[in-house]
């Protein structure tokens, strides 16, 4: 099988393939691009009154329990904790994707929201569906957009390189 013909059969069937997992990595990452400008994928960070960590992690922890709709009752609860000094604040990312915003200094809250940008990522990078899901899906998929861009950038110029390739042919014939 010819070259041009084998790299259209992989272009073909490649596209084919990834289509579904590519389309849903394109599209979680255009959502993700807007998550700093949509509230509804994450929430805004606030300000708090002070530039320091003045309460303890009790604190903060007691401080979250108060937030019914996060549902905290200890640290198992909590994914991670992002301290933002500069901004007065902490927040506390529980496991059940919200987000509590606490003022450093004063223990105040300063937000309760839905957390929805870790969800679109794991979807985004497939663990949403399965860890083995991300490995045998979504890095084929991957590999094979990599094989697609450079079976189309071959597609795309070979035209041009025939053309050239005859304007040489051409030009060494009317020299003899």
């Amino acid at each position: 099988m010819k070259l041009f013909k084998l790299n259209r059969v992989l272009h073909r069937w490649g596209s084919i393939l990834a289509l579904v997992p590519i389309a849903i990595i394109i599209i979680s990452g255009v959502v993700l691009q807007l998550k700093k400008d949509i509230d509804a994928i994450q929430p805004p960070t606030r300000r708090g009154v002070g530039s320091e960590l003045s309460i303890s992690f009790d604190r903060i922890l007691e401080v979250a329990k108060t937030a019914s709709e996060a549902d905290v009752k200890s640290w198992d609860d909590v994914d991670r904790l992002d301290v933002r000094p500069g901004k007065g604040m902490v927040k506390v990312r529980c496991k059940n994707n919200w987000e509590i915003q606490i003022d450093t200094q004063t223990g105040d809250i300063l937000q309760v929201a839905v957390r929805r940008s870790d969800l679109i990522e794991s979807i985004h990078d497939g663990s949403y569906f399965h860890d083995t899901f991300k490995l045998w899906i979504f890095l084929p998929a991957g590999i094979i957009l990599v094989v697609l861009t450079l079976t189309g950038i071959y597609l795309f110029f070979r035209p041009y390189l025939a053309k050239r390739k005859q304007r040489g042919k051409a030009a060494e014939e009317s020299d003899q």
